[in-house]
């Protein structure tokens, strides 16, 4: 079956249309993608603002045609963390459901790990034991572990890089002075306070081997050495503990406008790499991961795996 996917993320909004049925590899036959940053047209108030609510209309509606154009049979659309947070989230999603016809479904946190979870167990399979998955969004981390299909653990932190960039750094995405160092040890220091409330309960829990997911994992892992996107998504690519130390060491002392120049990062995502590094140090330290694989499935794969779970056991 050809199915269409809309997610609705904090700095993205994604469609991917892919040809899947049951046990089958879900090969992508049309993506598009539309830079709204949401998360940084929510107002002082808590809102999404009219302008972000606008844009997201104009985004589902032309990912829903899209869609159709390319004849999907069934067509899924959900939201993170940026639409979760907003105070006058329902009355967003009404009016894009009425607008568009789209029905879009706030995933929790938790949500987000689970089918996270599952998109990287099918892709390294059984053999890869116990599995801890690590996931740096816009507005949250999340983190997921087990042996199973279905995580034993499934949690999910306020430490995306986005909304770290914006509450704590402070940083804007064209700025052209490196981030204030005093911001940055408080950034740091919070960081390691947060993930503390949870290292030791998946330590405890024990795992075989760490992954990661998600756009800036890849963009640190491409800064620490590892084969670019144009090498494949089956090439194999990982990051040392010490390489993402080094990269972090480096980049705190680089304003976003150079960073975006640099190859394997993205002009509208350069400002959050710092946030990102420093969340992912932690919890690489705090885990004792000396060395993480990157998955290239994420939320999106996961959702789309559990949909054709679904259809087959109707």
């Amino acid at each position: 079956m050809r199915l269409g996917v809309l997610d609705v993320g904090s700095n993205t909004v994604h469609l991917l249309v892919v040809d899947a049925h049951h046990g089958a590899h879900p090969w992508p036959a049309y993506s598009e993608k539309a830079e709204l940053r949401l998360a940084e047209r929510i107002g002082s108030d808590g809102e999404l603002t009219k302008a972000g609510a606008d844009a997201l209309c104009e985004a589902a509606a032309k990912a829903h045609d899209s869609a159709a154009n390319y004849k999907t049979e069934d067509f899924l659309a959900f939201a993170t963390s940026a639409v979760r947070d907003a105070s006058n989230s329902a009355k967003v999603l009404r009016r894009v459901r009425e607008e568009t016809g789209v029905e879009l479904q706030v995933l929790s946190g938790e949500a987000e790990a689970i089918m996270t979870f599952l998109a990287v167990r099918r892709w390294f399979g059984w053999s890869a034991g116990r599995l801890l998955v690590l996931d740096i969004g816009g507005g949250s981390l999340e983190i997921a572990g087990g042996i199973n299909e279905e995580p034993d653990l499934a949690m999910s932190l306020p430490l995306g890089a986005g909304r770290l960039t914006r509450e704590r750094l402070k940083v804007d995405r064209m700025a052209d002075e490196a981030p204030d160092a005093d911001r940055v040890e408080a950034l740091m220091e919070h960081v390691d306070k947060k993930i503390a409330t949870v290292a030791a309960k998946l330590t405890d829990a024990g795992f075989d081997r760490p992954v990661c997911t998600s756009k800036t994992f890849r963009t640190l892992a491409r800064l620490a050495g590892a084969a670019p996107s144009a090498a494949g998504p089956r090439v194999r690519r990982t990051m040392t503990r010490r390489g993402l130390a080094q990269v972090l060491s480096f980049i705190r002392h680089i304003p976003a406008s150079k960073l975006a120049a640099m190859e394997g990062v993205s002009t509208g995502r350069a400002h959050q790499i710092l946030a990102g590094a420093v969340v992912a140090e932690s919890a690489m330290r705090q885990l004792d991961i000396d060395e993480i694989d990157l998955c290239p499935w994420a939320l999106r794969e996961g959702v789309i795996l559990r949909r054709l779970d679904v259809l087959e056991s109707a």
